[in-house]
């Protein structure tokens, strides 16, 4: 079992009690999207393998490589994005600064869309992960009220 301290609070994987939320990315590379995932946003590969955990704040990645149909999801199968253009979910991030972590996710190899955008209330951009699944990295706006 890993625990990891943010601030006051301790996350722990899998959890003791009540539940943690993970999200699961079907990935080409489980090595290179593991290690894109800790060097990006300052993760912590925390199982390697298949599948792979990469804990980031107080949230894990799950990185595996899919494959067909299984006894527990008979009709399902999982692969990695068929088009990079043609998205139907994204992982949110919602930080203090945007434009430190543009600046600094860059550095350590991110590729933005675009730069960090005035959008709707907030300022906003996204990045692509290896195998083309898009990261929405957001900043609110303090004069906007969230209702």
């Amino acid at each position: 079992m890993n625990d990891v301290r943010v601030g006051q609070e301790s996350y722990q994987m899998p959890p003791v009690h009540g539940l943690a939320l993970a999200h699961n990315l079907t990935v080409a590379d489980v090595a290179r999207s593991a290690q894109f995932y800790a060097t990006v946003f300052g993760g912590r590969i925390i199982r390697r393998g298949m599948p792979s955990f990469v804990q980031i704040a107080n949230s894990w990645i799950i990185l595996s490589t899919g494959g067909g149909p299984t006894s527990d999801k008979p009709t399902v199968t999982l692969s990695t994005p068929a088009d990079r253009d043609h998205v139907s979910s994204y992982i949110n991030v919602r930080v203090a600064d945007v434009h430190a972590c543009y600046t600094l996710w860059r550095s350590r190899g991110a590729q933005f869309i675009t730069e960090p955008l005035e959008k709707d209330g907030e300022t906003r951009c996204y990045i692509r992960d290896p195998d083309g699944y898009i990261i929405e990295v957001g900043q609110s706006t303090p004069d906007v009220a969230w209702e």
